[in-house]
C-alpha cells in the first residue's frame, strides 16, 4: 500500500518543515509514501473563499486517481485514539487499496466537490489546527499507528 499525503500549499516555518521532514524520514521503514505538495492558485489573494477553495479543489482533484482511497483531514471527520487509528490504518492495508491519499485542504478547507470525491474524513482532534501544523501532526500518528502495528515502543500503552 502507498501512502500519499497530499498538502494544499506550501509552508514558510521552517521549524514546521524539519518536524515533517523527521516523521517521513521514519515512515520510510513502514511503508512507500509520496508527499505532494499543491502550490496556492493562481491569484489566490484576489480570490473570494467560495472562488479559493473551487480553484484549491481542481488542482486537489488533479492529483487523484479514480482508484484511490481519499482520506480528508476534516474538523468534522472521525476521531481515533492513537491506537483506533492503528487498527484503521492496518484494516486499509488488508482491504488491498494500492493507494491512500491524505489530504490536507487549505486554510479554507474543501470545496463540494472534493467533499464529494472522498471515501472518508478524519479528524486529528476537536481542536482546530492550521494546515501547517496539520502536517507534522499526520506524519506523527501515521508513524506511531505503524510503530503500534509492528508492537514496536514508540507508543506506551
Amino acid at each position: 500500500m502507498k501512502i500519499t499525503i497530499l498538502l494544499t500549499a506550501k509552508t514558510e516555518d521552517g521549524w514546521v518543515k524539519l518536524g515533517f521532514l523527521q516523521y517521513l524520514k521514519r515512515l520510510e521503514h513502514y511503508c512507500t509514501l509520496e508527499v505532494i505538495e499543491i502550490p496556492a492558485p493562481k491569484q489566490h489573494s484576489k480570490l473570494d473563499t467560495v472562488a479559493q477553495n473551487r480553484a484549491e479543489g481542481e488542482l486537489q482533484l488533479a492529483k487523484i486517481a479514480p482508484t484511490d482511497r481519499l482520506i480528508l483531514l476534516d474538523e468534522k471527520g472521525k476521531e481515533f485514539s492513537s491506537v483506533e487509528f492503528s487498527t484503521w490504518i492496518e484494516k486499509q492495508q488488508v482491504a488491498g487499496y494500492k493507494r491512500i491519499v491524505f489530504l490536507v485542504g487549505g486554510p479554507f478547507g474543501f470545496s463540494e466537490m472534493v467533499y464529494q470525491r472522498a471515501n472518508d474524513k478524519i479528524s486529528l482532534s476537536q481542536m482546530t489546527f492550521s494546515h501547517q501544523m496539520v502536517r507534522v501532526i499526520l506524519a506523527e500518528q501515521l508513524y506511531r499507528a505503524f510503530s503500534i502495528i509492528k508492537g514496536e515502543k514508540y507508543h506506551h500503552l
